[in-house]
């Protein structure tokens, strides 16, 4: 009786709903509708068999019954005994039959409609898992308006664009596939992917997600990957896969079911031939074995693992982390030492201008540094560059128009700005007299972390600029979080020169700083850690990230920033971008081992008092079949606990900020 987690329309990745999908309606459900047929048949033979009326009036009924509830289950059940595989709801099936053949024939069919209420709720509750993972999403529409090379538009299914095509959006539809803003400015709500919660402002060379809701503008866009590609037809692709997946507990239980089942079967058949034997008579003896039978399937300790893994999952999903399968759901509460990447991970990733030092001297005030080296660096594509011209924007400094720009990699650039000649680029290479002013400044900054940028201005140094890649806000509540939760602080393993290493984890707590690694030094970190015993949980970005993220006992990638091969690599994703959400989404999965154990705890319980009851005393099969399936049901609930919002909040580590 465990149940699947249904698989999202094959058509995501194509032509998928223009509106986010609804929750499953119960009666959509064959399971719900087997069992509420199964259920009015029994209501309708009940009153019939109790006040004596014929049998050829009841029994139809009841015979109705079984077949309403106990059909589906008894076909499934045959099919796996041809492979050779037994199935409990084959013996649930057998339990109500033999009963029937010895005359309790209403025991029998309130086991088939209880058995049947029991597998519709199991299935209720799987959908509403299912439909949580769904809910993740907005599905991108099923048609957009491409422009033809004539300016004609044309309706075209969203799956069957292309790479290099040209669509229309309109004001209040839905994106059809990811690109780059060729004309137009729009606000864009991509929350379904960002998890922005104010609508992203949209203009040309920015990029735009399938799916997302375009706002008041008209937009025309570049198509920039194949809609199978796309940013929301790889996490739905991922959110497929972490359904087909089951966790090593849950793997285990099912190798022990069939051996277990199979003993079940050998010991009801002792229970029936002994007595026998020994002079007992048959009904009686016929109907402790199928008793026995009933209480002692294992339904719900199969039921007790995948329904916490899952609901987790999907609590997880909503809350922005894709964790790709129930696999990694379990391992994740298992890591006890975390390996934090720098750039992109505890850093946002996007360089920023930080100090802005004009010289003494050069005449020149702050604004006016910041505008002439901002109209030199204008034309150039460079992340530093964009640094600076980002800077001066938000200072309200537009730049003035450039001539005679030229750019040399590993220097910097050059251009005349109003009839002067400006230089932006490496002090190494600008500057000859290392006792230069600027020179000095430039070390001094370079010392503290930063990235230090000359500015010259007809060929004399005029200023210095300091660029550094700006610290998450929650990054130290995030690394103390892990700490708290592992019993050890995270290890910084990065790239970055020693100094900038050291200033940043200085700054969140980190003391094992492990700097200057290429992407093979990283692999070789994370093993040495995993040779000395510990479960290493890898939290990267980039293309340099991704073989440890591969190494390690679990990989993050935050998923905003992070590089494709990160992203595939990476056995969940940050698909937010909060680092705050990788000690939620650990602790998460520990309470989903908690509620794991408790549900073994519970079955095991269950199966243990009802089979003495049965074999030391009496239990009547009603009793028996309503303590069965009652601790299904009870196991199944139980592990739905985490699907609910409050969950993630509970799960919030104390160091968090938000924490209640």
């Amino acid at each position: 009786m465990s149940p699947v987690l249904e698989r999202p329309s094959p058509a995501v990745a194509g032509t998928p709903s223009a509106v986010p999908r609804r929750r499953t309606r119960i009666l959509a459900l064959p399971e719900a509708r087997w069992a509420l047929a199964a259920l009015v048949l029994f209501l309708a033979a009940l009153p019939l068999y109790l006040l004596d009326a014929p049998a050829w009036l009841w029994g139809p009924l009841f015979a109705a019954t079984y077949v309403a509830g106990g059909w589906e289950p008894g076909r499934e059940g045959l099919k796996a005994l041809r492979e050779k595989s037994l199935d409990v709801d084959l013996l649930m099936v057998v339990a109500a039959l033999g009963a029937a053949a010895i005359g309790q024939v209403l025991d029998g069919a309130l086991l088939v409609v209880i058995f049947a209420t029991s597998g519709a709720l199991e299935a209720i509750a799987t959908a509403r898992t299912a439909d949580s993972v769904r809910g993740l999403l907005d599905l991108a529409p099923e048609t957009a308006t491409r422009i033809a090379d004539d300016g004609t538009e044309e309706s075209v299914p969203a799956d069957s664009l292309a790479v290099g095509d040209v669509v229309l959006v309109r004001p209040g539809e839905r994106i059809g596939a990811d690109g780059r803003v060729l004309d137009g400015a729009s606000d864009v709500d991509q929350a379904t992917i960002t998890g922005e919660p104010l609508p992203a402002a949209k203009q040309p060379g920015d990029e735009v997600f399938a799916g997302t809701l375009n706002g008041s503008g008209a937009l025309r866009v570049k198509v920039g990957r194949d809609p199978s590609e796309s940013v929301i037809a790889r996490i739905v692709a991922m959110v497929e896969e972490a359904a087909e997946t089951k966790a090593p507990t849950q793997l285990f239980i099912e190798k022990v079911e069939q051996r277990y089942s199979l003993g079940m079967v050998a010991a009801t058949l002792l229970i029936f031939t002994i007595p026998l034997l020994m002079g007992s008579d048959l009904q009686s003896t016929l109907l402790r074995a199928m008793t026995f039978m009933i209480v002692a399937s294992p339904c719900a300790v199969v039921l007790a693992t995948m329904p916490p893994l899952l609901s987790a999952m999907a609590n997880a999903g909503r809350h922005g982390v894709l964790v790709k399968s129930a696999v990694v759901m379990e391992r994740l509460g298992q890591i006890d030492t975390v390996a934090l990447d720098k750039t992109g991970t505890l850093t946002e990733g996007t360089p920023r201008l930080t100090d802005l030092r004009p010289l003494d001297g050069s005449g020149l005030d702050e604004d006016v540094l910041l505008r002439l080296a901002a109209s030199a660096e204008h034309p150039s594509e460079h992340p530093l560059a964009r640094a600076v011209v980002e800077a001066a924007h938000a200072r309200g400094l537009d730049p003035v128009p450039a001539v005679g720009f030229s750019s040399t990699p590993g220097t910097g650039v050059t251009a005349t700005v109003d009839g002067r000649a400006v230089a932006v680029g490496s002090p190494a290479r600008l500057l000859d007299d290392p006792a230069h002013p600027a020179a000095v400044l430039a070390a001094a900054l370079e010392e503290e972390g930063r990235t230090a940028v000359v500015v010259t201005l007809d060929g004399r140094p005029a200023g210095v600029l300091g660029i550094a890649d700006r610290l998450r806000p929650e990054a130290a509540t995030a690394t103390r979080a892990l700490a708290e939760l592992t019993g050890r602080t995270p290890v910084l393993v990065t790239g970055d020169n020693p100094r900038a290493a050291a200033r940043l984890a200085a700054e969140v707590g980190i003391t094992d700083v492990r700097a200057g690694l290429l992407p093979q030094d990283k692999v070789a970190a994370v093993r040495g850690l995993q040779d000395r015993g510990a479960k290493v949980l890898a939290v990267g970005d980039g293309v340099n990230d991704a073989p440890a993220l591969a190494a390690a006992h679990t990989g993050i990638a935050m998923g905003r920033a992070g590089s494709d091969l990160a992203l595939e690599t990476a056995d969940a994703v940050v698909v937010r971008d909060e680092l705050a959400t990788i000690p939620t989404v650990v602790n998460l999965s520990r309470r989903a081992r908690t509620l794991v154990v408790q549900n073994l705890v519970i079955a095991g319980t269950f199966i243990a008092v009802l089979v003495a009851w049965d074999l030391v005393g009496t239990l009547p099969l009603p009793l028996g079949v309503a303590g069965h399936e009652g601790s299904t049901v009870l196991v199944g609930l139980n592990g739905l606990r985490l699907l609910a919002d409050g969950a993630w909040h509970r799960a919030r580590p104390s160091a968090h900020p938000d924490a209640p």
